[in-house]
C-alpha cells in the first residue's frame, strides 16, 4: 500500500520527534536548558522544513510556472535550518564570568545534531538517524560520565598541589 505524500511527511515527522526526544530525554534528566521538548520539536521542524521544501518546489514545478523559472536547491533549506538551530543553540550557551567557564556547549551541539536527525530522516536516510541518535544518546551519557571522572581527578589533583578549596583554606 502506498501512501499519501503528505502521510510519508507526517510519519517521517513523527519519527524525527521520537529520535530527537531519546537525545532530549538525555539532556532533560542532566537537567539542561534544552531538554525532551525542544529537541522532539527542533527534530521534527527540521524534517517538516525539508518536507515542504520538497512540496514547494514539487508544486511550482508542476504548477502555474514554466518548468525553467524556478528551480529547487536544497542545500538553501538546509542552509536555513541550520541558522535557525545555531541561532536557538546560541541562546543556550552561558558564559560564567567568576568561574572563567562556559556552559551549555553540549545541549547546543545536541539541538544542531537533532536538526541534522531530522534532515535525515525527511531524504529518507532513517536508518541512518536511528544509528546516529543511539550514537548521540550514548556520547551524551558514557562520555558524560568519563568527562565528570576526569574533572573529579583534576580538582583533586589540583587540591593535592596546595590550591585552595572553596573555603579558601589551603589544604596543606
Amino acid at each position: 500500500m502506498i501512501l499519501h505524500p503528505q502521510w510519508q511527511g507526517i510519519i517521517k515527522v513523527i519519527i524525527s520527534i521520537i529520535l530527537g526526544g531519546l537525545i532530549g530525554l538525555e539532556r532533560e534528566l542532566a537537567s539542561k536548558p534544552a531538554g525532551l521538548r525542544t529537541h522532539m520539536l527542533v527534530a521534527g521542524s527540521a524534517t517538516l522544513f525539508v518536507i515542504l521544501g520538497d512540496f514547494l518546489v514539487q508544486y511550482f514545478v508542476n504548477g502555474p510556472l514554466p518548468n525553467d523559472v524556478l528551480r529547487g536547491d536544497p542545500i538553501r533549506i538546509m542552509q536555513a535550518i541550520i541558522t535557525g538551530i545555531s541561532f536557538l543553540g546560541a541562546g543556550t550557551i552561558i558564559f560564567r564570568g567568576h568561574r572563567s567557564a562556559v556552559e551549555g556547549l553540549t545541549t547546543a551541539a545536541s539541538i544542531l545534531f537533532v536538526s541534522g536527525i531530522g534532515m535525515a530522516v525527511a531524504i529518507g536516510e532513517t536508518l541512518m538517524a536511528v544509528i546516529l541518535t543511539v550514537l548521540v544518546v550514548g556520547i551524551l551519557l558514557i562520555v558524560g560520565k568519563l568527562e565528570r571522572l576526569i574533572q573529579k581527578r583534576v580538582r583533586h589533583t589540583n587540591l593535592e598541589d596546595g590550591e585552595r578549596n572553596n573555603d579558601g583554606i589551603n589544604k596543606e
